[in-house]
């Protein structure tokens, strides 16, 4: 692979600008995010980012794919499709989602009800978990968003969750990335969103049930007064 140093530069030593100079242009970070499920289609990819044209996102995965942080793979048959997927230095990006994801949690525009795609909630559940309350939680989940599947270990205050399913899970939870934010983090009834079809559950309900406790928000900064 030709790494190529990018076109937009700030000409500033600091890492973190150079940082910027790798992620800053829009979407690229959503892109990279998308990625850290595993190798996705051009098509996987741009469904899991709802206003991204299709020009935008060749341009990104153009730029990405120079910077060397993620790379094309061609599938052999029966698939026969070109994959994109992160590359090992893409992969450890993973941190700065965590940390820029718990930061702008406390911001007061922060709208948790819009897009929340599969790679997002897995990230976010990696984010938020709180391994004190998840001491006395065990249990495995697997997690159906879409064509995706997330398995999901939680036992003596860690969690582990990655793309692929368990074969004998304690529970299934079946929806969309906003609905099952929505349980999560939002506090909406489990109970409300069966009755809407937006969540379904299967196996250990309780276990279900337990799931928000384990996974606390941390408090919203207080909004600006415009007066001030």
């Amino acid at each position: 692979m030709n790494i190529v140093r990018p076109a937009k530069r700030y000409n500033d030593a600091c890492a973190a600008a150079h940082a910027m100079e790798l992620l800053g242009e829009r979407w690229a970070m959503l892109v990279v995010r998308e990625l850290h499920t595993g190798p996705r289609r051009f098509t996987d990819i741009r469904a899991s980012l709802p206003g991204i044209s299709a020009n935008v996102l060749t341009q990104r995965l153009e730029g990405l794919e120079l910077a060397g942080i993620i790379q094309r793979r061609e599938l052999p048959p029966p698939a026969a499709s070109r994959v994109y997927e992160l590359t090992d230095w893409g992969r450890e990006s993973e941190p700065i989602f965590q940390v820029l994801g718990r930061w702008a949690a406390r911001s007061p525009w922060h709208d948790p009800t819009q897009a929340f795609s599969a790679a997002s909630f897995m990230l976010s559940l990696r984010t938020m978990f709180d391994a004190e309350r998840g001491k006395a939680y065990r249990g495995r989940l697997n997690f159906i968003i879409g064509h995706t599947r997330l398995a999901c270990r939680i036992a003596d205050g860690a969690l582990e969750i990655a793309p692929g399913e368990f074969d004998a899970p304690d529970v299934v939870m079946t929806g969309e990335g906003p609905a099952l934010a929505g349980f999560i983090y939002g506090g909406v009834p489990l109970a409300a969103l069966e009755a809407d079809g937006a969540v379904a559950v299967t196996g250990d309900r309780a276990l279900a049930e337990a799931l928000p406790a384990l996974f606390p928000l941390p408090d919203r900064f207080p909004m600006p007064n415009a007066a001030d």
